[in-house]
C-alpha cells in the first residue's frame, strides 16, 4: 500500500492513494505542499477551509490548491480516493473549487490508484494520467457552496446552522448569538459572506439535501432533516434550484 509519505518523494505528475474513513471521522484543520484533489468513489463528506464549506457526494470532487488549510468530516463510511499534485504556475492551481465527476474521470481516478509509485510516465500509466488531468480540467465547477465569514461571532452561527440545517431560530435568535444588534448583524452577515442569512441558510440546506439523497435517504426524511415543513414545499425549493424535482434528480 501507497503512504503519503512516498508523494513526498516521488516526481511523478499524480500520486493516487485510497483510505477507508469509518462515519463521524474528522481529519482536523491541515495543509499540504501539494494540490490536493479529494473525491469519495462512495459515501458523503464535508470539506471546510477557512474561507468556504463545501459537501461532496460521489458525483463531486474538491481541488484544494497546495498550502490550503482544511478539515474533512465524513458523514458517514467513506471510500476516498485522494489525488496529489505537484504546484503548478498557472491559475487553476490557485483556487478552491468543487467540480463535477463525469463517468469517465472517476474510472480514470479508480484506475489510478493501483498504479505504483514509480509508474512508467511514457508508458500506458502516463498516458492515463495525462487524459485524466485532461478530463478533470474539463469538468465544470459544481455549484451550492457557502462562504465562511472570518468574524468569530459570525461563524459561531454558520458552524450552528451547518451542524443543523433544520434549526428553525430565526433572525433575531441568530443576531443575539452573534451578540450582535439585527442590524449590525445583517450588514456585517452580508458584507462577510456575500448574501443574507436567509439565501445563506438555503444554499446550507441545498446542500445537505443533495448530501442525503445521494447517501440513499428518501425525500420525505430530507425534508425534514434540513428544516422543511412538507414534502412539497421542499420539492418546490428544489425545483427552483435545480429545475426538476427531487425524484427526477436522482434519476439523473
Amino acid at each position: 500500500m501507497k503512504h503519503s509519505a512516498d508523494v513526498l518523494t516521488s516526481n511523478r505528475p499524480v500520486i493516487a492513494l485510497q483510505d477507508e474513513y469509518p462515519a463521524g471521522f474528522i481529519d482536523p484543520m491541515h495543509s499540504h505542499d501539494h494540490i490536493q484533489i479529494l473525491y469519495a468513489s462512495s459515501g458523503v463528506m464535508s470539506v471546510r477551509t477557512p474561507d468556504t464549506s463545501f459537501v461532496i457526494p460521489p458525483q463531486r470532487a474538491v481541488w484544494l490548491p497546495a498550502g490550503t488549510r482544511h478539515e474533512v468530516a465524513c458523514r458517514g463510511p467513506v471510500s476516498l480516493r485522494t489525488l496529489y499534485l505537484p504546484c503548478r504556475g498557472d491559475e487553476t492551481g490557485h483556487e478552491c473549487r468543487v467540480f463535477e465527476v463525469s463517468n469517465l474521470v472517476k474510472s480514470l481516478i479508480l484506475e489510478v490508484v493501483d498504479f505504483p509509485t514509480l509508474y512508467n510516465v511514457d508508458g500506458r500509466e502516463g498516458r492515463i494520467i495525462a487524459l485524466l488531468l485532461d478530463e478533470i480540467g474539463r469538468m465544470p465547477n459544481a455549484p451550492y457552496q457557502v462562504s465562511m465569514p472570518s468574524n468569530p461571532r459570525l461563524l459561531r452561527v454558520c458552524n450552528a446552522i451547518i451542524a443543523d440545517p433544520s434549526d428553525p431560530r430565526d433572525i433575531d435568535d441568530w443576531a443575539a448569538l452573534a451578540a450582535m444588534g439585527r442590524r449590525t448583524f445583517t450588514r456585517s452577515f452580508k458584507q462577510e459572506t456575500g448574501m443574507g442569512l436567509a439565501v445563506w441558510r438555503q444554499q446550507v440546506r441545498l446542500m445537505e439535501a443533495l448530501s442525503m439523497l445521494a447517501a440513499g435517504a428518501s425525500i420525505t426524511q430530507v425534508t425534514y432533516d434540513v428544516g422543511y415543513d412538507s414534502p412539497s414545499g421542499f420539492a418546490a425549493m428544489f425545483r427552483r434550484a435545480f429545475g426538476v424535482p427531487p425524484s427526477q434528480y436522482l434519476k439523473h
